[in-house]
């Protein structure tokens, strides 16, 4: 969107109109309501939970029978649970790499921030609740 300096004009500037931009506003970041429900899911997972199983997991898994595996098939959506297990473990205290590896995903930096100021959110109300009780 342009706009002209009508002020210069009706003085009788001989300077020509200059026309300035107006830069958008910021798109707010957000999740879908899937996205959503495996940051929430993503609570009650283990770190262990992101790594490829070992071969005695594997032996044990035929031994006793085998967990339901959490990992998500769409690869994006498994960046967005590998980032937030990490952030109900760890907060903002997470490697740069996994940070880029989420970037690269299809998230941004904003998405991450949001994420983990909801999680601090929740936690915060956690305890909250726990020293009242």
């Amino acid at each position: 969107m342009a706009y002209l300096a009508f002020s210069e004009v009706a003085a009788g500037s001989a300077v020509a109109p200059v026309a300035t931009t107006v830069a958008p506003a910021p798109v707010r970041a957000s999740f879908s309501p899937l996205e959503w429900s495996v940051i929430a899911l993503a609570k009650r997972d283990t770190i262990a939970s992101l790594r490829e199983p070992g071969r005695i997991s594997m032996a044990m898994g035929l031994l006793f029978g085998e967990r339901p595996n959490p990992r998500l098939a769409d690869p994006k959506l498994e960046a967005l649970r590998r980032m937030a297990v990490l952030s109900w473990k760890h907060g903002f205290e997470v490697d740069t790499s996994e940070i880029r590896n989420f970037v690269r995903a299809g998230f941004d930096l904003r998405q991450y921030e949001l994420m983990v100021d909801s999680i601090a959110a929740d936690r915060a109300k956690t305890q909250g609740l726990r020293r009242a009780a």
